[in-house]
């Protein structure tokens, strides 16, 4: 894989909008941070534009895409939101367009889609907060953490424990992002789940039955038996639906019971603010103990 150049004061960094619409003052927050962290933004043509729940048509937010993948000038791309409408662009991504000029991009929920592109064009790319955080938490620790990562610094992650963690220690390559998204692209040539994978998930929204389906899809296709590791990130907006007979956290370690590799529960990453970047298709160490869990990246 590679590994886009480290930022350094100065650089241009892209703002796209290539799922759902965005409110102005989260792309003027976000740009305002970014300034503050010595970058200088540029605001693609359409971020700003509406087509019903899109920013922008296909067709403008695809071109939105491509000019800042292949403008050479540019370092770093962040998506403003998530939403709805990347898997609408990915069968007219050019994987040249990620491979030949190698930048960072940032993003998650639905950009899980462009992150799965990213892999499958051999390009880390960054799970991580987007506009609306930059704008409202951007002294937080998950924001700070991003800009250091930006310009070089790895973090080292050590979480609580959980009562339903598993323990072990093991090596392998993190992907993931939103269920939902990753779970869509099942069957299709940017399925990039692979086999000793350290895979992380979150959500939002989705029903513990949806979930659990989801997660019967992953078991039954032989995805979860041939992972090294497991991270449950954090699944919000939802009731527990204890008709199912568990909760979804529950359901989840019954799913990856019959395998012996780590697991780790509530990790921070989500639709939460304590949201912290995740570099997607980087080699990684992931500890399990009685004292929590510890994910360290391994190779840059």
């Amino acid at each position: 894989m590679k590994r886009p150049e480290y930022l350094k004061q100065g650089d241009k960094i892209a703002i796209i909008s290539p799922s759902g619409k965005v409110e102005r003052r989260y792309i003027e927050g976000a740009e305002r941070t970014l300034r503050e962290w010595g970058l200088e933004p540029i605001i693609a043509m359409h971020c700003l534009s509406e087509c019903g729940r899109f920013a922008g048509k296909d067709e403008a937010r695809l071109q939105d895409l491509k000019e800042v993948l292949c403008n050479p000038s540019i370092r770093a791309v962040l998506c403003s939101r998530g939403g709805y409408g990347a898997i609408r662009l990915l069968e007219k991504i050019d994987t040249s367009w990620i491979s030949d000029n190698p930048k960072w991009l940032i993003g998650y929920s639905d950009i899980s889609a462009l992150h799965a592109i990213f892999r499958k064009a051999g390009v880390i790319s960054l799970h991580a907060p987007m506009a609306k955080h930059l704008t409202d938490n951007s002294d937080n620790m998950p924001a700070i953490v991003m800009r250091d990562l930006l310009f070089g610094k790895w973090p080292v992650y050590r979480t609580k424990t959980h009562p339903l963690n598993r323990f072990g220690k093991s090596e392998g390559t993190l992907f993931g992002g939103n269920l939902s998204v990753l779970f869509g692209l099942r069957g299709t040539p940017y399925d990039q789940i692979s086999e000793g994978d350290i895979l992380f998930i979150e959500d939002i929204a989705e029903r513990p039955y949806h979930l659990e389906r989801m997660m019967y899809n992953l078991k039954m296709s032989g995805i979860l038996s041939k992972l090294s590791g497991f991270i449950v990130g954090k699944f919000t907006d939802y009731e527990e639906d204890l008709s199912i007979g568990k909760t979804v956290y529950e359901m989840m370690a019954e799913m990856v019971a019959p395998y012996d590799y780590p697991v780790c529960f509530d990790f921070p990453i989500g639709h939460v603010p304590m949201n912290f970047p995740i570099p997607e298709s980087a080699e990684a160490q992931l500890t399990v103990s009685e004292n929590g869990a510890v994910l360290k990246i391994i190779s840059e």
